[in-house]
């Protein structure tokens, strides 16, 4: 008798462990699924949603773990995804295309927002002489670094304006302080970033606004449609082997987008850590205010959008030059997540 319950119980530790080796069970009540998220610049407006998530509860209400990581830019986020550091990057659209021409399968499960939410900076003392892109030759324009988002779409407003690649010099400014600096020690003319650094240029006079992507009107001025930017894009296989947890992420992702829409800018603001506002709540309170329109509100892809970063990414990109027909974009997205939370 002694011997069958021994048996009894092996088998019984037997089974639970077979439970535990799938890999969505880990998001059940005892113990919810762990994800790491990189954020390429947590405290940046365009990539709010990420902390909001955090601080509304949502995560946690869906019964999933998350950690919340940062690097300074996309370029830097996507690299700690492929070295698999990470489950998952808050992170521009565009990686996803950029990175399956060298053979990765990234795809963007919640699509945050259809427009940059980027704007061109130029310095206070030279907006009289830099009025268009055309103007752009024999500046030096700042960007978050080499072949990222901010890199590409500089060109693309350089070429639009009428320039070639020598024309201009693009200067690796990050963003922030570092941005802030370069602009007022001449290390920049002009520049893409985003809130609250835009905000605290323009507050002080520091700089001021030649094209805004932070509106679909703005955005599609500027880039000629819409350009789908900031996501939450994860590897392909690890999505399909984890569907339960993808679903939780979603759901939560969505709530949040609904709750953004449904709140106003100074309640939004209060939602977020106090450090965001760096000793100002007033001047984070104006960053919110100009660029929260650009999120959708139910985190899908726009397929129009999504054919407009191909054809930016074709001309700029190197990776992607040249191999614009050999991107398959169905595998650089889907809406099958965020089209399955529930209704609220």
């Amino acid at each position: 008798m002694r011997k069958l319950v021994a048996l009894v119980c092996c088998a019984g530790l037997v089974l639970a462990g077979c439970r535990g080796t799938s890999p969505d069970k880990a998001g059940s009540a005892e113990a919810p699924v762990q994800v790491k998220i990189m954020v390429g610049g947590i405290d940046k407006v365009i990539y709010l949603p990420a902390k909001l998530t955090e601080q509304l509860g949502y995560f946690k209400a869906e019964g999933i773990d998350v950690q919340l990581l940062t690097e300074p830019s996309g370029a830097s986020a996507e690299n700690v995804l492929i070295a698999g550091d990470v489950q998952g990057v808050i992170g521009f659209y565009d990686h996803t295309i950029d990175l399956q021409t060298k053979g990765k399968c990234i795809t963007s499960v919640v699509q945050l927002s259809d427009v940059p939410g980027e704007v061109e900076i130029v310095a206070a003392g030279k907006a009289d002489q830099i009025k268009s892109p055309a103007d752009f030759k024999g500046r030096k324009l700042g960007i978050t670094s080499s072949g990222s988002s901010t890199d590409f779409l500089t060109q693309y407003l350089a070429t639009k304006g009428g320039l070639q690649n020598g024309d201009y010099t693009t200067v690796k400014a990050g963003a922030g302080q570092t941005f802030i600096a370069a602009i007022d020690n001449g290390g920049i003319d002009a520049g893409m970033t985003t809130d609250p650094t835009a905000a605290q240029l323009t507050t002080t006079g520091k700089g001021k606004v030649l094209l805004d992507m932070r509106t679909e009107a703005g955005t599609r001025a500027a880039l000629g449609g819409l350009y789908p930017a900031s996501s939450l894009y994860m590897d392909c296989a690890w999505v399909q082997s984890h569907r339960e947890a993808v679903q939780k992420l979603a759901n939560a992702f969505v709530k949040t987008l609904r709750w953004i829409k449904a709140h106003k800018p100074d309640e939004i603001a209060a939602k977020m850590p106090a450090e965001y506002s760096a000793g100002n709540a007033q001047l984070y309170v104006k960053a919110v205010t100009d660029s929260i329109g650009m999120f959708n509100g139910d985190g899908v892809m726009k397929e129009e959008g999504a054919k407009n970063v191909l054809e930016v990414l074709s001309q700029f990109s190197p990776n992607v030059k040249g191999k614009k027909d050999q991107v398959d974009l169905s595998k650089t997205y889907t809406t099958e997540f965020v089209s399955k939370v529930a209704a609220g």
